[in-house]
């Protein structure tokens, strides 16, 4: 259904780690670590900056794949993992994309499942890798059917 996509990638996307945003995604978390909150905290620490909490990416935009529409409700997050070169510092622009790495369909119990698996990619003004973000959605039979109409 959606093997067509496999290998293709959104377009660049420029985001903000803007402090704010930090604050308010560490009290959303309940994680008010002051390297995330306190500047004079992340002045003093070995980043010389407050930097954003692990999972902060999860508010970037990464751009959308042409043609690839997925519907806005009904889908199952099933995994998510993240591999960072460094932590996100608080003020900085980060540019971000996402790829389709494949898509395969298994029977469940009741219905036929889908997988999509992502990549998300954060790097620095300077194209260096930041991080990368795997990513799984699962789409149950509704939403296949939803996808077909």
């Amino acid at each position: 259904m959606l093997r067509e996509y496999i290998g293709k990638q959104s377009e660049k996307i420029k985001n903000y780690v803007e402090r704010g945003a930090v604050r308010k995604f560490a009290e959303a978390i309940k994680d008010l670590h002051p390297l995330y909150l306190d500047k004079a905290y992340g002045k003093q620490s070995r980043y010389r900056e407050n930097i954003a909490p692990p999972t902060f990416p999860i508010t970037f935009d990464y751009g959308t794949i042409a043609d690839l529409r997925l519907p806005d409700k009904g889908l199952i997050h099933g995994e998510q993992t993240f591999r960072y070169e460094r932590p996100l510092l608080v003020n900085e622009e980060v540019y971000c994309w996402m790829e389709v790495n494949n898509y395969v369909e298994k029977r469940g119990n009741n219905e036929k499942l889908g997988f999509l698996f992502l990549t998300k990619h954060g790097e620095n003004a300077s194209g260096k890798l930041l991080f990368s973000a795997k990513q799984i959605i699962i789409l149950n039979e509704a939403v296949r059917r939803e996808m077909l109409a």
